[in-house]
């Protein structure tokens, strides 16, 4: 049973000891670092970040009047021409009072029409008959007391008679007075000025209901893509709310907001990129149109608004929308780059170490413009293998395994 025991405890110590050996031999052996190769291609230094697409060219189409949505005729997103129904309101109530408007106007100019020919023509026959019994029964009367008044200088007449052929003269000419009163009152000039005045009231009436009608249907104020429209049928509308936003998208603005410590990166016409999550892939290309005047707080950070125009040939680009902004404030084509990782700094001075004949060299690098992941570097050759950041410091000459990717 004691030699159970001395034979166990000789097992574990050879085998404590072999563990360490191996741990030993393990830790004698060069490390095994990951490496990159330096490359020749074009590189952009530049600026990422964000910002909200805008119109460059819009306007609003609002509606002129209060009133029951009956139909809309858009949908969001859709091209319109210029002076296109974009949504109908109702207008029953202007084309009941554009019908009665029209009716007094008839009747209006009816009787203007009756005025002008001088009275209604039963009346004016009428008078003109009655005119024309009174005018010969007055040559009739007139004849007769001539007559009577010459006998009488005869004495062959009485005065009696003579009086009563003057009273009959004179009945006849009243009537005709009369008769002549009466073709005048029908055309007297109040009763045509009282015409008159009720047609212009009927025709303002008709043109407020017509001008009424027109601004049932909003129209599209200019050509271009309804990007805002958020109208459902049976909505109501006072006057002046917003009905829809169209605008010419073919080109765009784009706000975007760069940090205060690059700003000094960005000048005008530098090359931009743009990206929009909600379709990967695509990419929009423009250049920067106006630099940041000012500084201004966006949440946590200071930034200055920079305006870029961005071409949109498929207005897939609509106002509102956020997206993902590159401005390219540098290329260099032909430049040799090295991952930023990769490059360390030894007193202040930057460097890589290149892997030479299973030791790690160090090698000072001059470092130029660099890009979201890599860097330009002067001082190595194309296709140097350069070593990658690892768990082990490397120092001067330290000998080192290459791990093959």
């Amino acid at each position: 049973m004691k030699l159970r025991g001395i034979v166990w405890l000789v097992l574990i110590v050879a085998a404590l000891a072999g563990g360490a050996w191996e741990l030993i031999e393990w830790r004698s052996q060069p490390p095994e670092v990951s490496f990159a190769k330096v490359v020749r291609e074009p590189i952009a230094n530049t600026v990422p970040t964000n910002g909200k697409v805008e119109p460059v060219e819009w306007a609003e189409a609002r509606a002129g009047r209060a009133g029951a949505i009956v139909q809309i005729l858009i949908q969001k997103g859709q091209n319109v021409a210029k002076d296109t129904a974009l949504v109908e309101i109702d207008s029953s109530d202007a084309q009941a009072a554009l019908a009665n408007a029209q009716a007094r106007i008839t009747q209006a100019r009816s009787e203007l029409d009756v005025i002008d020919r001088g009275g209604r023509a039963t009346d004016l026959a009428d008078i003109s008959s009655g005119l024309d019994r009174a005018r010969l029964d007055a040559e009739t009367a007139q004849k007769e007391y001539d007559a009577l008044v010459r006998l009488q200088a005869k004495q062959a007449a009485t005065a009696y008679e003579v009086a009563q052929a003057k009273e009959r003269l004179d009945r006849a000419r009243l009537q005709i007075q009369g008769f002549e009163q009466r073709r005048v009152a029908l055309v007297a000039g109040s009763d045509r000025s009282s015409a008159q005045a009720r047609l212009d009231d009927a025709q303002a009436a008709a043109t407020l209901a017509e001008q009424r009608i027109r601004m049932s249907t909003v129209r599209a104020p200019i050509p271009g893509t309804v990007y805002q429209f958020e109208l459902k049928p049976g909505g109501y509308l006072n006057t002046g709310d917003l009905v829809a936003s169209i605008g010419q998208l073919n080109r765009v603005r784009v706000k975007v907001f760069v940090d205060e410590p690059d700003l000094g990166r960005v000048s005008k016409g530098m090359p931009v990129m743009i990206t929009w999550d909600a379709m990967p892939g695509r990419q929009w290309k423009g250049e920067v149109d106006k630099t940041a005047t000012q500084i201004v707080a966006l949440g946590t950070r200071q930034v200055g608004e920079v305006v870029c125009l961005i071409e949109n040939p498929n207005d897939e680009l609509l106002p509102g929308t956020n997206v993902n902004a590159e401005i390219r404030a540098q290329t260099i084509d032909g430049a040799l780059t090295v991952p930023k990782e990769a490059v360390r700094r030894e007193l202040g001075q930057a460097g890589v170490f290149v892997l030479a004949g299973g030791h790690a060299v160090w090698k000072k690098v001059t470092l130029g413009i660099e890009s979201t992941t890599r860097v330009q570097v002067q001082g190595l050759n194309e296709g140097d293998p350069i070593a990658l950041p690892s768990d082990k410091p490397l120092a001067d000459g330290m000998a080192v395994r290459l791990q093959q990717p």
